[in-house]
């Protein structure tokens, strides 16, 4: 008798080795295993959701100073930190409306404006031969090694350059022409406005875009264009009657993936924004902390995370197959 059917009779490594899973196809995972991966799931899971029950907590609670103790469970539901944040977010002459149409108009614009690019450029690379086209594919890629702050100077530098202003009684435009030394009332700032950031905004995103599109463009057969442009259909009507409703899944798809990024995005807006007419939801989150922690509303900053986060939750749970299918099916060729 072998040492194998010695040990299936054994009713310990019988039990240990049971499938509970139920499962037909696929690999069978013995039941210390499927116990030693639920574990590990569990500790993610608490690990995860350890800082989302705090915050929770935090913004239910109607007392600004942080808890002495560590509070998972809420002990009250106040509304009064919401109430508090809708009504007036922080001292800066803005409310709440201007703060969310700003944010939602920011990435809005930048997910649109960077859709409508990238798939014009990755219908290019994908159907069309030309000279440097591989060279021109990694160039693209690039600016995704590097970290988008690092992109931040350049933008800065670039769209500050771009200013209206008054020379008294003459319009000036920079940088094709300038008031004399001393003279001048600068009208408009490229760099100070929403307008700049968002096209900042959308240099960052056109390369994840163009290559997330280029990927599923690659999957669409080839002989669906060529049959149309049999039958008399032109290059346009090709694109926009035959390309266009096939991919429109994965247009969908990057541009929630873009209007996540976006709508919680900090760095540029903080950098390039000085009035407080054009500060954003994220910019007002990190102005409502103060030098010291005792002096930070902490039922207010916590809820004000909750609504700033809010959106992104709902959008990304509401499309979490939509986004996780689309990724795989533009993975398949690339």
């Amino acid at each position: 008798m072998t040492a194998h059917t010695e040990s299936t009779k054994n009713p310990i490594v019988r039990f240990l080795n049971m499938n509970t899973s139920r499962e037909v196809g696929g690999r069978e995972l013995p039941l210390w295993r499927q116990i030693l991966l639920q574990v590990l799931c569990l500790v993610i899971a608490a690990e995860v959701l350890f800082p989302i029950m705090y915050i929770v907590t935090l913004s239910f609670s109607s007392r600004e100073t942080r808890p002495a103790s560590l509070e998972l469970i809420p002990t009250e539901i106040s509304f009064a930190a919401y109430k508090q944040v809708i009504d007036r977010p922080t001292a800066n002459p803005i409310t709440f409306i201007e703060l969310l149409r700003n944010s939602f108009l920011l990435s809005v614009g930048v997910g649109l404006a960077a859709l409508m690019i990238a798939v014009l450029a990755a219908y290019a690379f994908s159907r069309f031969k030309f000279k440097l086209r591989s060279v021109l594919m990694v160039l693209v890629f690039v600016p995704l090694l590097m970290p988008a702050i690092g992109l931040s100077t350049p933008l800065y530098l670039l769209m500050n350059s771009f200013r209206i202003a008054d020379c008294g009684g003459a319009i000036a435009i920079s940088p094709f022409a300038s008031c004399a030394v001393g003279l001048g009332k600068v009208m408009f700032n490229l760099r100070d406005s929403l307008l700049g950031v968002g096209i900042a905004m959308i240099s960052t995103a056109l390369p994840f875009a163009v290559w997330n599109l280029k990927g599923y463009l690659d999957t669409i057969p080839k002989e669906l264009e060529e049959a149309a442009a049999i039958d008399g259909a032109d290059p346009n009507q090709v694109f926009f009657q035959i390309v266009l409703p096939l991919a429109l899944p994965q247009l969908a798809v990057t541009f929630f993936l873009g209007f996540i990024g976006h709508w919680q995005e900090f760095a540029l807006p903080w950098l390039f924004l000085t009035q407080p007419e054009s500060y954003t939801l994220s910019m007002t989150l990190y102005n409502m902390t103060g030098q010291y922690a005792n002096s930070i509303p902490w039922n207010r900053f916590a809820a004000m995370a909750i609504i700033v986060a809010l959106p992104v939750a709902i959008t990304y749970i509401a499309l979490q197959k939509q986004i996780v299918s689309g990724l795989t099916s533009g993975g398949v060729k690339g």
